[in-house]
């Protein structure tokens, strides 16, 4: 069995799925020379008439140029020239409608032509001494995007480090009414050529295959004859079948290859031109003629000369329409393209651009109106007719639900936009329109998922930024550190630097230990002040209540003095008061294990105040509160009333110096009975007989008592019995 390359040599041709055939209507257009457009009063320029981006602007408003002359650089790969037309007068630059479905404004650069067509100056290249750099950068320079319709740039599909199988050139030119390729093929068969020898330098391909539909005879023989002497061109003419120009359907039908989902020729070792680029590829290099014009096929029924124009780029569809004899009717349609892929233009100013190969002006009952849409029968017309093998049906579900995933499964992307499905729906659905929607809105999708991706990786590549920049000031921080250690060892400071440092802290935890304990003694002499001043108010309450008694005791013996059974028996309840008054005394400080010794004494009081004190102020006020007290207790103890001189010295007991008081009076008394009672045999004066034990156990009792000073306590005792005798020598006077 032949191989593939046998069998294209042998001349044998595939088919495609689907297709339609409608009605050619090319013999008004394809039996006429090509007609030369006279100069537009004004030529609109778009910056950007492919696919990519415009280029940089090189003229200003107002500028002269030449013909030929570029106006936008190529400052990247994507980005392709555009030339003046003709030699004129940059007017403004500005937006104007677009040669675009959505006619949204675009920049234009809008010339006034002189007139003169004056050309810079040209350079051609000869071929022998070019280099496949040198002619990508003339074609890229030059201008040169696909003319089919897509609009690539040629410099780009020419370019390829792929190995390349199959050249084809496509001359199918299969949508009706337009004729433009055929009438190129008629009368520059030999330039065309031409431009396919530059192209196979730049790719060296296997084989060229150049395709022609067989309504084009006369174009097919011409190329037959211009390609005779070069043996690996092969001109085929095909079935005539709607869309077989398309670029996957024509590959299918030469060569017999499926290009993959989502892949590109290229990756199967196919690349494709149009025939109308290779003719401009030859312009451009033998020639040095940038792209600044096209032949358009300008047909329709409201046309009186309708035919194929060449017309500079940037021409008004209306000038084109008004050269070739243009009567409007009303609601008069003018479409920019073909029948099956064109759209209407909703302003006649619309420039020609690089993909323009048509205008048409047709009648109502020429082209009619698409009708209402009405529900789809599910007839599956639409899919029979695709050429690409889709789900038309599904896709519009699916374009209208605006599901993005469901169209991505079910390769919406692959849809050509033929029309073919459209052109055989009975429910006139215009599919379409509503792929092109669809692709528009996922595009916008995809568009912002890109920004978004971009500016992830923005982020993150300043977060990396950022901790490499932390981590590189770590770690010189630390070699500046580990530099600084080592000469500070190395210079015997680093001993020193510690000991102050360690010193700082010892202070430091110093000053916390004394703070600390300050405070905490500070409260437990606060503590013990109140306490003390508890007890000192409790013993005042009980001096108080013992010297009421005493007094009263001293009422009595007085009342009694007379009777010395009075005065004994007297004598003894106060000492029965003393020694329960002792007792009393001698309990509370077993209650009170804290009062170690009597409050009485300054000195102890001051040490006491201040044992627990830490801070020296305290303490201080503390002793002097303490010396204070002493001293009231003492001026208490003597100067008094006239009968405080009964009272023995100030002791630590207000009630013991009270009870010793009354000792002395009741003493002085008895001494005073005595004196003045000589006769020991009374009866009635039992009382030395029956006292003087008790007298002296009270005599060795009060000396116990702890005084504060033992002469304030004889002098308290004379001063008792110095006024025992008075009262004794009133008495008997």
């Amino acid at each position: 069995m032949p191989g593939l390359f046998q069998q294209i040599q042998a001349g044998k041709l595939w088919d495609f799925h689907g297709g339609v055939h409608p009605p050619g209507r090319k013999q008004q257009t394809s039996q006429k020379p090509i007609a030369v457009l006279p100069l537009p009063d004004r030529l609109y320029i778009p910056l950007r008439q492919h696919i990519g981006v415009a280029g940089q602007l090189l003229v200003r408003q107002g500028e002269h140029v030449l013909k030929g002359q570029a106006l936008t650089s190529a400052d990247n790969s994507m980005a392709v020239p555009v030339h003046a037309p003709t030699s004129g007068t940059v007017l403004s630059i500005g937006p104007h409608t677009s040669a675009h479905p959505s006619a949204l404004p675009e920049l234009t650069l809008v010339l006034a032509p002189d007139g003169l067509d004056t050309w810079r100056e040209r350079e051609p290249l000869h071929l022998a001494n070019c280099d496949k750099m040198t002619l990508l950068n003339r074609i890229q320079d030059s201008g040169i995007a696909g003319m089919g319709g897509a609009g690539f740039p040629t410099h780009l599909k020419s370019g390829v480090s792929q190995p390349v199988d199959y050249l084809i050139i496509n001359a199918v030119e299969c949508e009706p009414y337009i004729s433009a390729d055929d009438l190129l093929m008629q009368e520059a068969a030999t330039t065309i050529v031409k431009g396919i020898d530059i192209l196979c330098q730049l790719l060296n391909p296997k084989a060229v295959l150049i395709g022609i539909e067989d309504d084009k005879p006369i174009a097919a023989s011409a190329m037959m004859a211009a390609c005779s002497q070069r043996e690996q061109y092969y001109v085929r003419t095909v079935p005539t079948k709607y869309p077989s120009g398309g670029e996957k359907q024509l590959i299918q039908l030469l060569t017999n290859k499926e290009v993959p989902n989502g892949r590109r020729p290229i990756d199967i070792g196919i690349v494709m031109h149009n025939v109308g680029t290779a003719f401009a590829v030859a312009q451009a290099v033998l020639d040095d003629q940038p792209l600044i014009s096209r032949i358009v096929t300008v047909a329709g029924d409201t046309l009186s000369q309708p035919q194929n124009v060449l017309a500079l780029l940037g021409t008004p569809v209306s000038d084109l329409l008004n050269h070739c004899g243009f009567q409007p009717q009303p609601s008069q349609r003018i479409i920019m393209g073909g029948p099956m892929m064109g759209f209407t233009l909703p302003d006649l100013a619309v420039p020609v651009v690089k993909t323009t190969n048509c205008i048409l002006a047709p009648t109502a009952e020429e082209l009619p109106a698409a009708a209402n849409e009405t529900d789809c029968i599910r007839c599956s017309a639409c899919a029979d007719a695709c050429p690409a093998s889709l789900l038309p049906q599904q896709l519009l579900w699916y374009s209208k639900a605006k599901d993005s995933e469901k169209l991505a499964e079910y390769n919406l992307a692959d849809c050509i936009e033929c029309g073919a499905c459209a052109y055989v729906c009975p429910s006139e659905i215009p599919l379409v329109q509503y792929y092109r929607v669809a692709k528009a809105d996922i595009r916008d999708q995809q568009r912002e998922a890109l920004k978004a991706e971009q500016a992830k990786a923005r982020f993150e590549a300043r977060n990396e930024r950022l901790e490499r920049e932390k981590q590189q000031r770590q770690q010189r921080n630390q070699e500046l550190a580990a530099a600084r250690q080592q000469q500070q060892l190395a210079s015997g400071a680093n001993t020193a630097v510690a000991d102050a440092l360690a010193r700082i802290k010892a202070k430091q935890d110093q000053a916390a230990t004394v703070t600390a304990d300050s405070d905490k003694a500070a409260i437990q002499a606060e503590r013990e002040l109140k306490k003390q001043q508890a007890r000192e108010y409790q013993q005042q309450k009980a001096a108080q209540q013992t010297g009421t008694d005493a007094a009263a005791a001293a009422e009595t013996s007085t009342s009694t003095a007379a009777e010395s059974k009075a005065s004994a028996v007297a004598a003894a309840i106060a000492r029965a008061k003393a020694k329960k008054a002792a007792q009393s005394s001698e309990a509370a400080p077993a209650a009170e294990p804290e009062q170690t010794a009597p409050a009485t004494d300054p000195a102890q009081v001051a040490t006491a105040a201040s044992a627990p004190a830490a801070d020296p102020r305290k303490a201080a006020i503390a002793a002097a509160i303490a010396r204070a007290k002493a001293k009231h207790h003492a001026a208490d103890g003597t100067d008094n009333d006239s009968s405080a001189a009964d009272t023995p010295a100030p002791a630590a007991d207000p009630r013991k110096a009270a009870i010793a008081a009354a000792i002395a009076r009741a003493k002085a008394k008895q001494q005073a009975a005595g004196e003045t009672d000589n006769d020991s045999s009374t009866a009635d004066t039992p009382a030395p007989a029956d006292t003087s034990a008790p007298d002296d156990t009270l005599m060795q009792s009060a000396p116990s008592a702890p005084a504060e000073d033992p002469r304030k306590a004889a002098i308290a005792a004379a001063i008792a019995r110095a006024k025992a005798r008075k009262q004794a020598d009133s008495e008997n006077s």
